[in-house]
């Protein structure tokens, strides 16, 4: 399946996740956590997104790709705004197909100097909540057995007693 993006965002992650619903930057996962969050959001937008941490852990800094979402993890002294604004000035002016979600005045300022659209975290957080009241059902393989469903696949278990299916005994 080829996609077509529509839109690339840059994310100040840890600017982005107490503005989320359920998250909350002291969880110990709270960076995969909006990965999660993220990843089905941008397949329905046909986007992707790139997001930036800060206080990487030792050893933990770097990039990593979650297919839709590339992670990039800094490690102190810098911080995610310094990678962000470093990032959109050595993009320049290309960078104006590029949206960058934060509400952090300084990463802003370098986003509109590389004229690059801007979007608070709570903007974006209210996108995400939007698209999650609206997402389809849970797909089957994510949803819970119905009472009924749970007694066909007891039915199914138990009618062989402690006999395996295939008459073997274990």
């Amino acid at each position: 399946m080829q996609y077509n993006y529509k839109m690339q965002y840059v994310i100040d992650g840890h600017n982005l996740i107490p503005q989320v619903r359920g998250l909350t930057l002291s969880d110990i996962d709270d960076e995969e956590s909006l990965i999660d969050v993220l990843v089905p959001f941008l397949r329905a937008r046909k986007s992707r997104a790139m997001v930036f941490f800060d206080r990487a852990g030792v050893g933990q800094a770097g990039q990593r790709n979650y297919g839709l979402v590339k992670a990039f993890f800094v490690a102190a002294p810098a911080t995610a705004d310094d990678a962000i604004a470093d990032y959109f000035r050595q993009l320049g002016g290309s960078a104006r197909n590029l949206t960058l979600v934060s509400s952090d005045r300084m990463v802003q300022a370098a986003a509109r100097a590389a004229h690059a659209s801007v979007l608070s975290s709570q903007e974006f957080s209210s996108q995400l909540k939007s698209y999650y009241a609206q997402s389809p059902a849970e797909s089957p393989q994510e949803r819970e057995l119905s009472p009924e469903e749970i007694k066909q696949w007891e039915e199914l278990f138990n009618q062989y007693g402690s006999m395996p299916p295939d008459g073997m005994s274990p």
